[in-house]
């Protein structure tokens, strides 16, 4: 106890802290891919969503991205669109968000490609999956062009089961990133 007495004042030093860089929503797409069993591919977008890059103290990343699945569209098929909001694809009415939320991972990936691992909660349902950045095609990727990623799920471990004759069980979720405002130098 009388060592308890000689502790060292508490550090001035401040507690680490984080920013976060916002998703530019008019320049980034956040969409998705599905094969029918005859081999067509229909694209379809989330319109609305919303999302930032926290940056961490230890200068590490961490995604945060939600997808509205009331907004999602397949571009001029009105018959399928409807059919992604419904019960049997996204169920917008019951689920109305798709999110994303990475582990932390560092910048260089997103400079370089690689993997970047998260927890995907669709239809109420969680489970851990994979974002592959690709290689950027600029020096400042995010400001100067897209961060191109694509994860592919398997929409049956989501409850999403129906039409397994017509369509394939994989969903490809593409995301072209571009973040709002540049870092300061």
């Amino acid at each position: 106890m009388a060592g308890a007495a000689h502790a060292a004042p508490p550090s001035s030093v401040p507690a680490p802290t984080s920013h976060a860089l916002a998703f530019d929503t008019a320049k980034s797409r956040f969409g998705f891919e599905i094969r029918t069993r005859l081999g067509q591919r229909m694209e379809g977008v989330f319109p609305r969503f919303e999302g930032n890059i926290e940056v961490l103290s230890d200068g590490r990343h961490q995604v945060h991205l939600r997808m509205f699945t009331r907004y999602v569209e397949i571009p001029g098929k009105p018959r399928y669109t409807g059919w992604m909001r419904g019960e049997e694809f996204f169920d917008s009415a019951r689920y109305p968000v798709v999110e994303f939320d990475s582990l932390p991972y560092w910048p260089e990936v997103v400079d370089k490609g690689g993997s970047i691992e998260g927890r995907l909660i669709l239809r109420g349902v969680s489970h851990p999956e994979t974002l592959r950045v690709e290689p950027p095609a600029c020096a400042r990727p995010g400001y100067d062009c897209d961060v191109v990623s694509r994860g592919t799920v398997q929409r049956g471990r989501y409850g999403m089961d129906s039409w397994q004759l017509a369509l394939s069980d994989r969903v490809t979720f593409v995301l072209r990133a571009r973040l709002s405002e540049a870092p300061k130098p």
